[in-house]
């Protein structure tokens, strides 16, 4: 038998047995294999300045451009050699996406591993709503001492980036960190990410963290805290969601305070208007108008950049998520508001 045969046989039997034993991905794949190659991932490409796995996406798009014009023609001539050698460079590129990240879309839930129970209650609900209204209200007082302006951002990206990855390990006996250079970077590719709707992504060939360098304003700190959440091996995006809003909130930066708060205030109004729009604007009546000028300018800068490509984008990532057993797809980002919830009423 052929070696890339038996390379088929191992890369399908494994992907099958993590897919289907969500134990088995955390005790071997998540909290026993994945943290090794993340150190040597960080310590190989982290301390580079640049995004090294932009330049590698680069480089690669480049040459199945060159492999497809030059090879091309085989595809009529020897139709099954040609899918052989795509059958063959999809399984090492799947292999590599699962072997250095993706497994651990299939790790126990982390709901279950803090044994915290989303489910929650109408009254949980307007109950922690109305503490999020309360520290965003006195964050943004801190921040600018008048009600009606918005907090401006002082911080570059680069001082965001370095005060996010301080701002873990969380301190949580069961959440998974290790210590390691945690590469935080702005993509080479920010003005496609912008169009695309993204405020940035995971590299899973290199594990650097890719935050789109244009964005602004409160959205930023946050957004950095929630990839460096995926660097530590959560792959669910309400999971990257959570803890990206518990370091924020750690931080004794009050600019990242200030971002987890209205990052919750924001998920959570928006719950609440599902249930009783009443309720809704019973609660935005007390938001300061600063911090709605700080949802408008964030809201601005992404309005200026929509496009008819970005809902294909979008519904490319949502079909990605539910092949990887996300089963709400994009919409798990909202997924977060039960973990916000018990974790503002509890503590």
């Amino acid at each position: 038998m052929k070696l890339k045969y038996v390379f088929y046989i191992f890369f399908v039997s494994i992907w099958i047995v993590f897919r289907n034993n969500s134990e088995l991905t955390e005790s071997i794949y998540s909290t026993g294999i994945y943290p090794y190659i993340a150190i040597i991932q960080h310590y190989t490409w982290g301390w580079l300045p640049f995004s090294f796995g932009d330049i590698f996406y680069t480089i690669s798009i480049g040459y199945i451009l060159y492999f497809i014009l030059r090879k091309g023609k085989n595809l009529w001539k020897r139709p099954l050699w040609f899918f052989d050698k795509l059958l063959f460079f999809v399984a090492l590129v799947m292999f590599a996406f699962f072997f250095l990240w993706g497994f651990n879309y299939f790790r126990k839930p982390l709901s279950e591993t803090l044994q915290i129970d989303t489910k929650y209650t109408e009254e949980e609900l307007y109950k922690a709503t109305q503490l999020f209204v309360n520290e965003s209200n006195n964050l943004h007082k801190i921040l600018t001492k008048e009600d009606s302006v918005k907090v401006d951002f002082t911080l570059s990206h680069k001082e965001i980036y370095k005060l996010a990855y301080q701002s873990y390990p969380l301190g949580y006996e069961k959440i998974t960190d290790f210590v390691s250079i945690k590469s935080v970077k702005p993509s080479l590719y920010s003005t496609f990410l912008t169009y695309m709707g993204y405020s940035g992504y995971l590299n899973p060939f290199t594990n650097e963290a890719q935050v789109n360098g244009k964005l602004i304003g409160y959205s930023v700190p946050v957004t950095a805290c929630h990839e460096i959440a995926h660097q530590m091996g959560y792959a669910a995006e309400d999971e990257a969601n959570y803890l990206g809003y518990l370091s924020a909130q750690k931080s004794e930066n009050q600019y990242f305070k200030y971002s987890a708060s209205l990052f919750g205030l924001r998920y959570l109004l928006n719950e609440v208007y599902k249930v009783n729009p009443e309720k809704y604007d019973e609660f935005t009546s007390k938001v300061n108008k600063g911090i709605f000028k700080n949802y408008k300018e964030v809201r601005g800068f992404w309005m200026q950049y929509e496009n008819k490509a970005e809902p294909i984008f979008k519904a490319s990532y949502d079909a990605f998520l539910k092949a990887n057993k996300q089963q709400h797809g994009i919409k798990s980002y909202n997924l977060v508001v039960g973990l916000l919830i018990k974790n503002k009423i509890n503590n």
